[in-house]
């Protein structure tokens, strides 16, 4: 798969990269342990392949390994990735998924913006759409430095400025230790409530 990805604040550096079968594979293996169909284990699915994605990139363009969250703590480096960088190369990656039908019950559409006229405010993101209901997703990854799961949440509550890992959002945005923390075995721990 070639993709372009783009880099060092607002799509200054753009280059493209192709990821082998080899990647997508194990790519795809780390997909299968997020396998349900409950809300849960399709958000934390779609966490996963973006987390993947990145690091596939990331082993193309090591530089994006520079990239820390939000732009404070990487103004001057190579690779560092703003919102613009972070939406357009989430909604690449979800379309990737989505066309090898790894997206279950999400279709992706364009990325959102917030607080357009608003300099010191203004941010985008990745957006998808639950195919159930018709409600909006955001999936916004510049929050976290490049090669981690990104947050998601309702696009609504998004545009309000609603932080991700704060409650309620944060059941659906956990960091564990491992990936069998984010979609356990249903014998094991009983479903998670979908966030408001």
């Amino acid at each position: 798969i070639t993709l372009r990805v783009c880099y060092n604040w607002t799509c200054s550096s753009r280059e493209f990269v192709t990821f082998s079968a080899a990647d997508m594979a194990n790519v795809k293996g780390y997909l299968t342990q997020c396998a349900g169909d409950s809300f849960h284990d399709r958000v934390q699915r779609l966490r996963v392949g973006i987390w993947q994605l990145q690091l596939v990139a990331q082993k193309y363009i090591p530089a994006l390994a520079n990239d820390r969250e939000i732009n404070e703590f990487d103004r001057d480096v190579e690779g560092r990735l703003d919102c613009v960088d972070s939406s357009t190369n989430t909604t690449t990656y979800l379309r990737i998924l989505q066309d090898l039908g790894q997206l279950p019950g999400f279709s992706v559409t364009n990325p959102e913006v917030r607080n357009l006229l608003d300099f010191h405010a203004v941010h985008w993101t990745a957006v998808v759409t639950d195919k159930n209901d018709g409600k909006l997703w955001s999936v916004d990854s510049w929050f976290r430095p490049h090669g981690h799961l990104p947050f998601v949440m309702p696009l609504a509550d998004w545009k309000k400025d609603k932080k991700a890992w704060e409650s309620p959002y944060n059941k659906a945005n956990p960091y564990p230790v491992s990936i069998q923390e984010l979609c356990p075995s249903p014998q094991r721990v009983a479903e998670p409530a979908e966030p408001p």
